[in-house]
């Protein structure tokens, strides 16, 4: 008869704890997740500053408890203070794995776990932000040391990797096809809440570009391409749904946006009604200049049955596919924009059978909430 396995845990339900860094970023992205855990029968924690979503994490049957960790800040001495604050608070939980949600949730959680000596971890990198996107010599060195450290004291033989477009995968040094390496279609979205509406009638062809209002997101490019189809006889309109971060040292000033705000193009500010937003609209727009993960807005307007218009960097190259659910173009290239949205205003047709080949996209391309909780709860079951 063979031995039976002894069980650390004495027989108790398994503790699952994510680390991220904002409440409303768990709230707008993980909920499905989360259930799928709690239904799964783990014991789930959020570990998070918390402002304004502890009802919505509670909902789920998780509990949220509070770190505060500045997400801007980038004072060494900040983030070991909250790496051991979070260290104390796994121990406390009897953690079991660790779920590290975002860069910042990587280096923090990742350190507090080692402290807490916890080596069941998953890393769940996000996009990289600003250290993506810089080009510069600056963000090459940050991008090898941000591999060194991840690759290096950080990983034990029982992490395992969550990536939202093989880019990011690769910058770390991993295969995608690694059995630790895990791709997932972002967050994931439900078609069915994210269903298609009648598209409206052209003219004029109307673009959304729904995100917080950052450099980085190419705000300025959307603004500028219009303006040049504009300039060039071509009936568009840009509304620009999203606010101002005052965390992020990128946004773009309220005042910027409100001069931005004439000749075709509206900020509306933040909106609650995405679905409204992308229901009024025949396109999305999101023009980013790198960083990301897996955009969620064009997981959603995809959804919405919405052709997209974004640009070949990491994540956004990864969903869309050029020619057939939308256009991809350079990035910081509002000129190349101008082409694109010139040619979906000229082709109504164009515009319905790229949204309609989009929604396809995420129905059977794995960008399921479903999809993505799935694989995520293979790993755990391989772990626990």
């Amino acid at each position: 008869m063979a031995a039976q396995e002894h069980d650390p845990t004495g027989g108790r339900t398994r503790t699952i704890a994510y680390v991220v860094t904002e409440d409303w970023f768990f709230a707008s992205h993980f909920l499905p997740m989360a259930r799928a855990a709690v239904a799964a029968g783990y014991s789930v924690a959020v570990v998070t500053r918390v402002r304004a979503h502890r009802a919505a994490i509670e909902a789920t049957g998780a509990r949220v408890v509070a770190l505060e960790a500045e997400r801007s800040s980038l004072n060494p001495m900040g983030a070991g203070y909250a790496a051991g604050q979070l260290a104390a608070i796994l121990k406390a939980l009897k953690a079991d794995l660790v779920h590290c949600i975002a860069l910042r949730g990587i280096l923090i959680g990742g350190t507090a776990a080692a402290m807490a000596g916890i080596p069941r971890r998953v890393y769940a990198l996000t996009g990289l932000g600003l250290i993506g996107a810089r080009q510069d010599r600056a963000g090459r060195l940050a991008r090898t040391g941000l591999r060194h450290l991840v690759r290096g004291p950080l990983e034990t033989a029982r992490t395992r990797y969550l990536f939202e477009n093989p880019d990011d995968a690769a910058l770390l040094g991993l295969d995608p096809a690694e059995a630790r390496v895990t791709m997932v279609g972002g967050a994931g979205v439900d078609p069915a809440a994210w269903a298609p509406a009648p598209l409206p009638g052209q003219p004029p062809l109307r673009l959304a570009l729904v995100a917080r209002m950052l450099w980085s997101k190419g705000i300025d490019t959307a603004v500028e391409a219009v303006r040049i189809a504009r300039g060039r006889g071509v009936a568009v309109e840009l509304a620009l749904h999203g606010a101002p971060d005052p965390s992020n040292r990128r946004t773009v000033p309220e005042a910027t946006l409100r001069e931005m705000a004439r000749d075709g193009v509206a900020w509306t500010g933040a909106t609650a009604d995405v679905a409204g937003a992308y229901a009024a609209c025949h396109a999305a727009c999101l023009p980013s200049r790198g960083g990301e993960g897996l955009p969620r807005a064009l997981l959603e307007a995809a959804a919405c049955g919405r052709a997209l218009l974004t640009t070949d960097v990491p994540g956004c190259r990864t969903l869309v596919r050029d020619g057939l659910d939308g256009r991809v173009v350079p990035p910081g290239d509002p000129g190349a924009l101008a082409d694109a949205i010139a040619a979906l205003a000229a082709d109504p047709d164009l515009v319905a059978r790229m949204g309609a080949s989009a929604r396809q996209r995420i129905l059977e391309g794995g960008f399921t909430e479903a999809a993505v909780a799935a694989a995520v709860m293979r790993i755990y079951a391989e772990l626990l």
